[in-house]
């Protein structure tokens, strides 16, 4: 069956059915090939790209940076002090002038209703590079690394620990009940989805053959794990609440021996970024000290071992982001 994406947004994976999501990974690791064989067809040329940002980013901002120069397009920046978007002139309005002089639109931000707001006014694709609900193409990019490094999505057993309610909990839950996989979140039960999505997502998940599973107890939600993920333990924008969530998410750091408790030697270990993983990275140091670690979701010595794929996953950021661009801007290469 052929896949046609061309003028759809793409702001939760909600939206895209399961083969839809798979094209995507597919197209994406085809882009990859391609540009790793020197080969850039510049399938965008003439097309313009706003880049449209509330919060700071460096894989999102990159990625879509690159991807669009790689085809041919023109990415412009527009941070939230470049423009009158949401204090001089509405998000609607924002929208139609965009839309007007670019050919899609990335926005990354604070609340989902915003670029809701964009996809409804724009005339053109808008792309969500991260909300307060979701992070689609983050997601689209973990599941091209699970199937580089597993072979295979459907039947991968995925625990995500931490924060189990923030906006990569919530997509990753979505993207692994479309694709087949068996999904723990493995989170205190105050840090648990809300109840609706979890309803959502386990219906995908019996018509795709999956599972969505949520549980306190550490042992059973890593158990024959094949993949352990993780995320910050407080999200951008809410770090008053870090000293609670410390305490809270102490027994759910991503450890040697929380590795261990897979019971399997080829668990990979995955991280959407950034980490603080060691005492010496930036601003962490002096907020480590403060409560007595040396490290806070992830151990340094998972972050750097052989087991962490977190590099290979923010490569395919941009791979990913690609191929979203070339598929709903009707770029896509003929046969994919």
């Amino acid at each position: 069956m052929r896949i046609n994406l061309e003028g759809r947004h793409f702001l939760t994976l909600l939206d895209y059915r399961p083969e839809e999501i798979l094209y995507l990974t597919d197209l994406a690791e085809r882009l990859k090939k391609e540009k790793q064989d020197g080969h850039f067809p510049q399938r965008l040329k003439h097309k313009n790209i706003a880049l449209l940002f509330e919060k700071n980013s460096t894989r999102t901002r990159c990625a879509f940076t690159v991807a669009a120069a790689d085809e041919g397009a023109h990415p412009e920046f527009l941070g939230k002090n470049d423009i009158q978007f949401g204090t001089k002139e509405s998000v609607a309005d924002t929208a139609r002038v965009l839309g007007r002089m670019f050919d899609g639109i990335q926005f990354r931000g604070f609340q989902h209703r915003t670029v809701e707001e964009l996809a409804k006014h724009a005339g053109v694709p808008v792309w969500n590079g991260l909300t307060d609900l979701y992070h689609p193409t983050q997601i689209l990019a973990d599941l091209l690394t699970i199937q580089e490094n597993k072979g295979k999505l459907k039947g991968i057993a995925l625990a995500y620990v931490g924060d189990g309610q923030n906006n990569m909990a919530n997509s990753l839950m979505i993207g692994a009940a479309k694709t087949g996989m068996d999904f723990r979140i493995v989170a205190p039960f105050s840090l648990f989805p809300q109840e609706e999505l979890v309803t959502k997502a386990r219906k995908i998940a019996a018509e795709s053959g999956g599972r969505v599973h949520l549980t306190e107890n550490i042992d059973e939600g890593v158990r024959n794990a094949d993949v352990i993920y993780t995320d910050v333990w407080v999200s951008m924008g809410a770090e008053e609440m870090l000293g609670k969530r410390i305490e809270l998410l102490r027994p759910y750091q991503v450890n040697r021996g929380m590795m261990e408790k897979t019971g399997k030697h080829d668990t990979i270990f995955m991280h959407c970024l950034p980490a603080f993983h060691d005492i010496n990275t930036g601003t962490g140091a002096k907020v480590y000290r403060q409560y007595g670690l040396d490290s806070m979701e992830v151990s340094d010595e998972v972050f750097e071992s052989p087991a962490s794929k977190v590099w290979d996953e923010a490569e395919n950021r941009m791979h990913t982001i690609k191929a979203v661009m070339l598929a709903t801007m009707g770029g896509a290469p003929a046969g994919a």
